[in-house]
């Protein structure tokens, strides 16, 4: 080793002072613990989850005592309402699990054996597209029932209107899947790169 080579070592890194490293540890305590703050969020959607129930539940009795008289254009529209309500869950259940996986802790699946495989690999791409798709699916039956209770009377603003927000949703939903591939294309490539 060259005289010049001994000389270039590296400077001891700066110590910080005890005072300023303890008030730095409460502030990283004070902020890793704030995450608890979202469990009562989540907690409020199953409430709403649990009002969603009731409103199915009422939706369905009303649907069974209606249908031996219903028009079969009223049933359908009975039936996309039900659909619409149990989506809406499915959504609720979504940003729930997947929300309280990534902000605030880790559920083991090892404790529920019949846990859904796919709760434990959502991270936030995922969960962006899974509830983009939701509303996607929430948005169509919302257009179709609108189209199918014209009963005559036509009404093309408010359906264009209910058209043209689904298909801003449905847009959004292709645009947000092609960043996120794109992304995660990057990142693949950038890491190739390293490894040659």
């Amino acid at each position: 080793m060259s005289e010049p080579d001994q000389d270039k070592t590296e400077p001891a890194p700066r110590r910080s002072h005890p005072i300023l490293k303890g008030i730095e540890l409460i502030i990283e305590h004070v902020l890793f613990n704030s995450r608890w703050l979202m469990a009562p969020f989540y907690l409020g959607l199953v409430i709403a989850l649990v009002a969603l129930l009731y409103k199915f539940v009422v939706s369905v009795v009303e649907f069974v005592l209606h249908t031996p008289t219903a028009k079969e254009t009223d049933t359908i529209l009975g039936v996309l309402s039900l659909i619409d309500l149990s989506l809406t869950g499915n959504l609720i259940l979504i940003v729930v699990f997947s929300g309280y996986e990534n902000f605030v802790s880790r559920i083991d699946p090892r404790n529920h054996p019949d846990w859904p495989e796919w709760m434990t690999k959502v991270d936030f791409a995922g969960l962006k597209q899974k509830l983009l798709a939701s509303i996607v699916a929430i948005s169509a039956i919302q257009v179709l029932k609108a189209f199918m209770n014209m009963d005559g009377v036509f009404e093309p603003q408010k359906l264009g209107w209910l058209a043209g927000i689904h298909l801003l949703f449905v847009v959004s939903a292709l645009l947000l899947a092609l960043s996120d591939r794109w992304n995660t294309d990057d990142h693949d490539g950038k890491a190739d790169n390293k490894k040659h």
